[in-house]
């Protein structure tokens, strides 16, 4: 029997799974089952109650697309409430592309529509029209210390963005990283992503774990700790597959690792 377990809920893993990103499920569930940690996976649907998010040890939703995310919409504000509570107790998540920008407190569309978001983390979309380019390519990033190992290697996330909306942090939220090659969360102040207690929004798709297994392991360490209430230290993997292709984006883009 296993020390330890997680549960682990996806949100709305049908309609919010766009670039890869179940891949971050993938990793997740197999990074915790190499080193023995049972994992449950929680599919968490338009017609799930709020209180089945509240098992949950470690929260992901990804990203979709325009319809996708109006039906995403009008369910989450019935789970707004829980989510929040969640967020507030630390409750670790990774929140992709479309998932982030509904934890904001608007998205403003290009013909001035404001659509309300779940105002859980104090940040706003903007989507500047059809007329401006999206913000499309890979993307590396210097990671803040706090989420790193302390090595060259773990300086850094690399993904891909795909996404017309620019994002803008406010007071209380900080970015992931600051942007070497990319877009990051607007394409202007050299942001990516956005970091709130343990909750973690960003524009990487790719999907981001796999190309970083730091980041995946980051997760899976916070959210035993926050379960059981003790560091809990992760067994070391063979990441040499996880490191080429980390690696070969990162020299691509200009960073020789």
């Amino acid at each position: 029997m296993s020390t330890y377990s997680l549960n682990l809920g996806w949100l709305y893993p049908d309609l919010m799974s766009i670039y890869g990103d179940r891949g971050n499920i993938t990793a997740l569930t197999l990074r915790s089952e190499w080193r023995g940690i049972d994992i449950s996976i929680r599919h968490i649907l338009p017609e799930s109650p709020a209180l089945e998010l509240q098992s949950c040890d470690l929260l992901f939703m990804g990203g979709a697309q325009d319809r996708q995310q109006k039906i995403v919409s009008e369910d989450l504000k019935k789970k707004s409430a829980t989510i929040s509570q969640m967020v507030e107790k630390g409750v670790p998540g990774l929140y992709i592309c479309g998932a982030f920008q509904f934890l904001g407190k608007y998205y403003k569309e290009a013909d001035g529509t404001i659509i309300k978001g779940l105002s859980i983390l104090n940040l706003h979309t903007v989507n500047p029209g059809f007329d401006k380019k999206r913000l499309i390519g890979n993307v590396i990033i210097k990671a803040d210390p706090d989420y790193l190992y302390n090595d060259k290697f773990s300086q850094y996330l690399v993904g891909f963005e795909n996404h017309g909306g620019r994002t803008y942090l406010g007071q209380g939220v900080k970015p992931i990283g600051k942007v070497i090659k990319g877009f990051g969360n607007n394409g202007e102040d050299n942001t990516e992503g956005a970091v709130y207690k343990n909750s973690f929004g960003s524009y990487f798709h790719g999907p981001i774990l796999p190309k970083n297994p730091h980041f995946a392991d980051y997760l899976i360490s916070r959210s035993l700790e926050i379960k059981y209430g003790k560091k809990v230290a992760l067994k070391p993997l063979d990441d040499t597959l996880e490191k080429k292709a980390h690696v070969f984006i990162a020299n691509r883009l200009g960073i020789k690792l």
